[in-house]
């Protein structure tokens, strides 16, 4: 977070250390109630506390994204063997390093949240401040249930809902659907809304807390995914109609970089500051994505790379394929210097994601734009979890599923234009989805998720992928959506509760 947020989080790490067991939320060392939950600095030690995981590798930095590799968009870079069994929808990597943590970091984000729910009204303080800290928490609650709900719940069975009343002690079942999931989550956003403010009202030190218009943002993401068409545009226009937020109009690549962190494009990310203490704080992809071994510069991961399939669905003339991928022979700057792309030697594909390169531009970038370990490879990018443009985008979905043909029109052309192509009138449900993958491709947005809810995964994986020579990279997939739809439950979540919590059935 921003450094006054970043120092709180390291003595919010020390009281609020995670949990060993999820479903037992008790964090191991975590202050007893009387000696904490007494001041305004206890509670403002909690609230950073929310946001503590977020630098780690496996919640914003690479662990999730390994679901979000599944999709047609990308390939694993390098030889990976559990990342192999994800993308191929093979139940081997039930068990694994790369994906297990993620139910038991967010249920984490839950309890703490839980805690501040219940504990910070009772603190002698500045009201509004009381206020916004427990926004905090019900929004980074209902964010994180939504993240595990969309991941792994689906009409069979939803995802445990731990409320700040529930015993910590006691083994919650799952919820008998998703839609029970996402009703709570919405119930969690709309409070957040009645406490948060403006982001336009916060003070740049709390910049990268929750604010109004994010929760209004994910509540008409959540309806979208519970197919609630109106309530998704009633949402999503209330975001428009705020007038807090516009697209960054000097061009499409200029949304990625750092000089824009805080634009009015910014709806949330994982905030970076790299410069603090030479550690970095935020998300590690772009490292991660960075080709491998970064031309023997800088350490790069070299995962998630393109494919042809994403590159040839953009238009002609979209702005937004260079800015968005590099291929070989393309021109770009790198520490200072112009390099011509070429791909590693071990790499799967001979595309890279270009999204997240502009921090290692410049001159000498680190430690001011680059995290000096190359084992951490943060910058000071924020990485966007939810931008405005995405709002337009469900916008656009819901209304052409409301309406019908040309009523998503106004916020496509908008997209489109900023893009460099022309307007375009009786846009559908085809062009939503075109529009959909080359302005979010390679970010959280998800188009794994994507596909799967609009019942196109099962034809879409049925087709190889190939690298810009054509040649096949990743083998057609047999996914099977009465299974597919949903990722394994961990199974160390399935042990630790007794076999109370089941697995999906399928996996």
């Amino acid at each position: 977070m921003k450094q006054s947020i970043k120092y709180i989080a390291l003595a919010a790490f020390a009281l609020l250390s995670s949990c060993k067991d999820q479903l037992n939320i008790t964090p191991e060392g975590a202050p007893s109630a009387q000696n904490f939950w007494k001041t305004k600095e206890d509670a403002l030690k909690a609230e950073a506390g929310l946001y503590e995981k977020y630098n780690e590798e496996d919640y914003y930095g690479r662990g999730m994204f390994w679901f979000i590799n599944a999709s047609d968009d990308m390939v694993t870079g390098r030889n990976k063997p559990e990342a192999d069994n994800i993308k191929n929808f093979n139940k081997n990597y039930i068990g694994g390093g790369y994906t297990e943590s993620q139910w038991s970091m967010r249920y984490a984000i839950i309890k703490r949240a839980n805690d501040i729910i219940k504990n910070v009204p009772g603190i002698p303080m500045d009201e509004e401040l009381k206020k916004q800290i427990i926004g905090d928490a019900y929004f980074n609650a209902g964010l994180v249930y939504f993240q595990l709900a969309a991941n792994y719940g689906n009409d069979k069975a939803g995802v445990p809902i731990v409320t700040p009343e529930t015993d910590a002690s006691a083994v919650i079942p799952r919820a008998k659907n998703v839609n029970e999931n996402y009703d709570y989550i919405i119930q969690l956003l709309e409070k957040a809304v009645d406490h948060l403010p403006y982001f336009t009202d916060m003070k740049p030190a709390d910049y990268g807390k929750a604010h109004k218009t994010a929760a209004w943002a994910y509540m008409s993401k959540v309806y979208l995914y519970k197919k609630d068409y109106a309530n998704a545009r009633k949402y999503a226009d209330l975001v428009i109609g705020s007038g807090k937020h516009e697209l960054v109009l000097t061009g499409f690549a200029d949304v990625f970089k750092a000089t824009n962190n805080w634009s009015k494009e910014y709806i949330w990310s994982v905030v970076c500051s790299p410069s603090v203490g030479g550690t970095g704080w935020g998300s590690k992809l772009p490292g991660v994505m960075l080709t491998n071994k970064g031309w023997n510069i800088y350490n790069g991961w070299g995962y998630y790379l393109p494919t042809k399939e994403l590159y040839d669905s953009y238009e002609a003339g979209d702005q937004r394929r260079e800015a968005t991928i590099l291929k070989t022979g393309d021109k770009f700057m790198y520490f200072g210097q112009e390099r011509s792309f070429t791909k590693d030697g071990g790499a799967t594909s001979d595309y890279q994601f270009k999204k997240y390169m502009e921090p290692f531009s410049y001159p000498n970038p680190i430690p001011l734009h680059v995290n000096p370990n190359g084992d951490n490879g943060t910058t000071d990018l924020n990485v966007p979890l939810m931008r405005y443009a995405e709002v337009l985008l469900i916008k656009a979905e819901a209304a052409i599923m409301t309406t019908g043909a040309g009523s998503g029109d106004t916020e496509l052309n908008k997209i489109r234009q900023r893009a460099g192509l022309g307007i375009k009138t009786g846009m559908t449900m085809t062009d939503l989805k075109r529009e959909r993958r080359n302005e979010l491709a390679g970010e959280w947005a998800d188009r794994h998720r994507d596909l799967v809810r609009w019942g196109d995964a099962e034809a879409t994986y049925a087709k190889p992928l190939h690298d810009s020579q054509g040649k096949e990279i990743w083998a057609a997939r047999a996914f099977n959506p009465q299974v597919h739809d949903v990722w394994a439950v961990p199974q160390r979540e399935i042990d630790n509760s007794g076999g109370v919590i089941k697995q999906n059935p399928g996996w």
